[in-house]
């Protein structure tokens, strides 16, 4: 059976290999016709060839386990690449820039051989098409940002081949050569806008930010599953890191109550965190109810739980986050 990394580094490799013969064939095309739009495909292609690269050194590190100098382990390697092609996708459209508005201000120049860039463009749609489904569907299917990134690259490509052969093709019919920039332009555009996206979703990672909302209540669902064997919990705090989750979280707990018998209650939400959500790590803080007083001090204890007359908390307040 196929592991997740092999799965992982199989689709990495295929993206390079798909991008190296891409973009050999735009550049040797887009230079034999003169046209700023398949030249301009050629470098958003280039750049993606060295994205997925980094991608897939990326997938590469994140699969090696924790160490020494990388306790969390190294899944942030992933969301680090992720904002790399996100600026090498940026880079490529300031470069595409540079070229199409000289030659709008000159009106667009003569391009010839307007079949094989037609041709060209088609085939890399349909080949990135492909790809870019199935980078996406493994990097969601792996919870890998690198792939995904990747995928989304690619399928930003499909997006300005279908443009550039729509260019191509009102040239051919109209004669206009001015279409040519303005195609370069408008592809340039796309690119920024598919940038800024990958930056902003990779950068909310790096920052820590907390797990999304629905996951965050599949752990609170675990939690409340057995609400009846504490008396609330606090400090719920989640994070991701590449595709590993990291949750920790303060639980209150009768303090008579045996550590084995609150170990094992621990260890209980944890598995059952663990069995729905993927890539997760769990650490729980258990606090006895008398170090929880600032917590817990406006509620009484219930007496068909508590284990003795003089317990002054309660199971109020058991979903308090």
């Amino acid at each position: 059976m196929v592991s997740v990394q092999e799965k992982k580094m199989k689709v990495a490799r295929l993206s390079i290999i798909s991008n190296t013969f891409l973009t050999s064939g735009k550049l040797l095309v887009g230079l034999s016709m003169g046209s700023i739009g398949v030249i301009s495909e050629a470098i958003h292609s280039g750049l993606d060839l060295i994205a997925s690269f980094i991608a897939f050194m990326a997938v590469r590190h994140s699969g090696r386990p924790a160490d020494e100098d990388h306790p969390y382990g190294h899944g942030k390697y992933e969301n680090l690449a992720s904002i790399i092609e996100a600026i090498l996708i940026l880079v490529a459209a300031i470069g595409i820039f540079i070229q199409a508005v000289p030659k709008l201000w000159q009106g667009g120049q003569e391009i010839e051989s307007l079949g094989w860039g037609a041709g060209v463009m088609a085939v890399s749609a349909a080949v990135n098409f492909v790809i870019s489904r199935r980078l996406i569907a493994v990097g969601k299917e792996t919870d890998s940002p690198a792939l995904v990134a990747d995928g989304w690259h690619l399928k930003t490509d499909v997006y300005t081949s279908l443009g550039v052969f729509v260019g191509l093709g009102a040239i051919y019919l109209t004669g206009y050569t001015l279409l040519d920039p303005i195609v370069g332009i408008i592809v340039g555009i796309l690119i920024v806008k598919a940038s800024f996206n990958l930056i902003r979703e990779s950068m909310g990672v790096m920052l820590d930010v907390s797990l999304p909302s629905e996951e965050e209540g599949i752990i609170k669902k675990v939690l409340a599953k057995h609400s009846d064997q504490y008396i609330e919990y606090h400090s719920l705090r989640t994070r991701k890191s590449g595709p590993y989750r990291y949750v920790d979280l303060h639980l209150v707990v009768l303090r008579h109550l045996p550590i084995g018998t609150v170990h094992k209650l621990c260890d209980q939400i944890e598995d059952e965190i663990e069995g729905e959500l993927p890539e997760v790590q769990v650490l729980i803080h258990c606090e006895p109810c008398e170090e929880a007083k600032e917590i817990l001090e406006e509620v009484s204890c219930p007496r068909d739980i508590c284990l003795a007359e003089e317990c002054s908390a309660s199971s109020e307040g058991k979903d308090k986050a």
